[in-house]
C-alpha cells in the first residue's frame, strides 16, 4: 500500500485502539520521510483527525522532531508493540480486587485477559461493555455487566477502579465518557483510581495542551466519547515501569513538545 493511501486509512480509521493506529501510521510515515514538508502535513493531518489518540501524537512529535524521521518510525512503532504494560498492571493487581473498568479499554482488556482470575464490573460505555464481558468470561474472568446509569453503584461496590488513559499530561488525563464521573466517585469513597498509560501516552505541556483544545473543540461534552479527567483523581498511574505517583509518572515522557505540530513556540 502506498505511504499516503495508509495515512489516509489511519486518518479516517473509527473506533481502532490508539496503539494499533499508531503502529500503522508509523509505518505510512517512514515511507514520506524524504520529503520533510510532506512528513510535516501528514502529522498535523493525522493529530488533526485522530485528536483523541495519544500514541499518535508521540510519534508525530518524535518523527517530526527527529533528524531521521525513517529510523525514528520504525524505533517508535516496535516501542508500541513491546510495551510490557499490561503484563506489569496484570502482575500489579491485588488477587482479590474487584474491579470497575469502562467499555472496551485497550490496555486494561489486555491486562485482564493475561490476568484470567479478575472480579470484574464493566461498565457499558460507549456499547462496548457486552462484548468485553463475554471476552473475559471466555478468559476464566467473573464479569458483570453495568449499565452506564449504574456507574456511581459500581464503584462503591468495587476495591479498584481500572482506567485507560489514550494520554496523560499536566493535570489531567484522556479517558473514555464517563471515566470522570467514576473517578470523583472513587475519589470521595476512597477507592483507588489506577490509570494504565503504557508506551506514548506520556505528553509533555504544549502537545497535551493542543490535544485538549482540539478535543474539547469536537462538541458539546455530554455528546463526547472521550473526556479530560482531573489528573488529582488518580492515585497512580502506571506504565512500562509500575505504579507511580501520577506527577512522577509525567516524568517519563519520552517525546518533544514538537512546535510543528501545535504551531506554539517556547518561551
Amino acid at each position: 500500500m502506498h505511504p499516503m493511501e495508509r495515512l489516509r486509512m489511519v486518518a479516517r480509521a473509527t473506533g481502532e485502539d490508539p496503539g494499533l493506529l499508531a503502529r500503522e501510521a508509523a509505518a505510512a510515515l517512514a515511507g514520506c520521510a524524504d520529503d520533510p514538508r510532506a512528513l510535516v502535513m501528514a502529522c498535523r493531518r493525522l493529530v488533526d483527525r485522530q485528536a483523541t489518540s495519544g500514541p499518535l501524537w508521540w510519534l508525530a512529535a518524535r518523527v517530526v522532531a527527529s533528524p531521521d524521521p525513517h529510523t525514528e518510525a520504525w524505533r517508535s512503532a516496535e516501542a508500541l508493540r513491546a510495551d510490557t504494560t499490561p503484563a506489569v498492571v496484570a502482575a500489579s493487581l491485588p488477587d482479590d480486587a474487584v474491579m470497575t473498568v469502562l467499555g472496551w479499554p485497550e490496555q486494561v482488556t489486555e491486562t485482564l485477559r493475561r490476568r484470567g482470575d479478575a472480579q470484574v464490573l464493566v461498565v457499558d460505555s460507549l456499547g462496548d461493555g457486552s462484548p468485553l464481558v463475554a471476552a473475559l468470561d471466555r478468559a476464566g474472568s467473573v464479569a458483570a455487566l453495568v449499565p452506564e446509569s449504574g456507574i456511581g453503584a459500581a464503584v462503591a461496590a468495587s476495591t479498584l477502579l481500572l482506567l485507560d488513559a489514550s494520554a496523560v499530561g499536566p493535570g489531567g488525563f484522556l479517558a473514555v465518557t464517563g471515566s470522570r464521573a467514576a473517578a470523583a466517585v472513587a475519589y470521595t469513597e476512597q477507592i483507588p483510581v489506577w490509570v494504565v498509560a503504557g508506551v506514548g501516552r506520556i505528553l509533555p505541556a504544549g502537545l497535551w495542551a493542543a490535544m485538549v483544545d482540539k478535543v474539547t473543540a469536537l462538541g458539546d461534552p455530554w455528546d463526547a466519547d472521550w473526556e479530560v479527567v482531573p489528573l488529582e483523581l488518580a492515585t497512580a498511574v502506571i506504565g512500562p515501569d509500575g505504579p507511580q505517583p501520577p506527577v512522577e509518572a509525567l516524568d517519563r515522557g519520552d517525546c518533544p513538545d514538537a512546535p510543528e505540530l501545535t504551531g506554539r513556540t517556547s518561551g
